[in-house]
């Protein structure tokens, strides 16, 4: 694409702005959406945090006291969709102050439910649908807009918003929890959700200089066709991203559990959730980054192969310090699952339908953090200890790991190298070189 080509007159367009790609206002516009998200996403992991409260404050057993971080997933996976629609139509601003609003509501009517259920069905709408879910997909969709030369990297830091909520987040509602009470805690970040977000939104105003650039063409294989149907393709990423975020949820939703079943205090269990999601960080951005070296088919297999051996060592290992060691190697092994599931989209079907097809994929791990919470929780109920809950998110994770083998089998030879493509100034997009 040109200089000329992007500074087109049209809707969404300004004449002047191309001067703003990849430059100082791209860059600043793109820390504030980071602050933005990592503000936002709070509702993901205070959730996690608080289960130990609330299933005493309710007296519910374990599996109910999940049920309100499975819902918050559906939420967010629904939420995903309904505010990134608002956001095409009316621009990201107005959707951040909803979501915004949304957030201080939620935690202030989660702060007085009565109930479990009604704790849940309050932070699955408002927390989760409303509020989480715009700080994160919509926000990654705005700021491609504002980066060619550098929109990888600049997609990748935006993506790590929910991680680097899960590292700050967690410690401090913990601390608070432990000082003034769960619901107490709800009150604050409802307030400070509301003083932040929607002035930080008000500072993106200025409009996206380009739309969308022409995407690459999808992989092909030798005949012409695609290597696997659509319909099997789409549906063995489903079922991929439900087994591998089944696995996952595991240590993540149960981390903060987990530790006071062995002794440890709650601040143990919460700081390990925020090393393993600071760890998470790390490996999203260097998973990227190896993806367009090795390829994104052996990537995802080589993640999911290392979160297996990551789950396998919490299985030996229960002392304090073994328990970070695992849990910073948990991080470095599958933060960079999910992300690689975009470029295997965008590398075997048209681009006409990447979005589309991505969003169900994403709604699918979604799907699968949430049910994989409430299973462990479950599991534990039934047989008061974890090792059955840590045995059963290793199958899922076997699972996760045949399928990946088998796309890398069925498709690695027919387009899993990937290569710049200098048809957007920058190389933004991908090419692919069949074999």
């Amino acid at each position: 694409m040109s200089r000329s080509g992007m500074g087109a007159a049209g809707p969404g367009y300004d004449s002047d702005a191309p001067a703003d790609i990849d430059g100082p206002y791209a860059w600043a516009r793109l820390a504030m959406c980071l602050l933005i998200s990592m503000i936002g996403g709070a509702g993901l992991w205070s959730v996690v945090v608080v289960l130990p409260a609330v299933e005493a404050d309710f007296g519910v057993s374990r599996a109910d006291a999940s049920l309100p971080y499975t819902f918050t997933l559906i939420g967010v996976a629904i939420g995903t969709v309904v505010m990134g629609k608002l956001a095409d139509r009316v621009g990201i601003v107005p959707a951040l102050c909803l979501g915004g609003v949304a957030l201080g509501v939620g935690y202030w009517a989660t702060s007085h439910a009565p109930t479990i259920w009604i704790f849940s069905a309050e932070h699955a709408l408002l927390i989760g649908m409303l509020g989480g879910a715009v700080t994160f997909g919509p926000l990654l969709a705005d700021i491609s807009h504002w980066f060619l030369r550098r929109r990888g990297i600049a997609v990748a830091i935006a993506a790590s918003g929910n991680y680097l909520a899960g590292t700050v987040w967690p410690p401090i509602i913990d601390y608070l929890i432990q000082d003034i009470g769960w619901r107490e805690t709800h009150q604050i970040i409802g307030v400070f959700c509301v003083v932040t977000v929607v002035p930080m939104a008000l500072t993106l105003r200025r409009r996206s200089p380009i739309g969308h650039a022409p995407p690459p063409p999808p992989a092909r294989g030798r005949n012409g066709r695609p290597p696997l149907p659509s319909p099997v393709l789409q549906g063995l990423l489903i079922v991929a991203g439900l087994a591998c975020c089944i696995a996952m949820a595991m240590p993540q939703v149960h981390i903060v559990a987990y530790c006071l079943e062995l002794g440890y205090d709650s601040q143990r269990g919460a700081e390990m959730l925020s090393l393993m999601l600071a760890t998470g960080i790390v490996s999203r951005l260097i998973c990227g980054a190896l993806a367009d070296r090795i390829g994104a088919l052996k990537t995802l297999l080589l993640s999911s192969a290392l979160q297996a051996l990551a789950l396998l060592l919490f299985l030996p290992f229960d002392g304090l310090v073994p328990l970070y060691v695992v849990s910073a190697l948990f991080g470095l092994s599958q933060g960079g699952i999910v992300p690689t599931y975009a470029l295997i989209v965008r590398q075997f079907f048209p681009a006409s339908q990447a979005g589309v097809r991505v969003g169900v994929v994403l709604s699918a791990t979604l799907v699968g953090m949430g049910l994989g919470g409430w299973m462990s929780g479950a599991i534990y109920d039934l047989t008061l200890s974890y090792m059955a809950a840590f045995l059963n998110g290793i199958a899922w994770n076997v699972l996760h790991i045949a399928i990946a083998a088998f796309l890398l089998f069925m498709l690695g030879s027919r387009g899993d190298d990937t290569a710049p493509d200098r048809s957007e100034e920058g190389g933004a997009g991908m090419r692919l070189r069949p074999a």
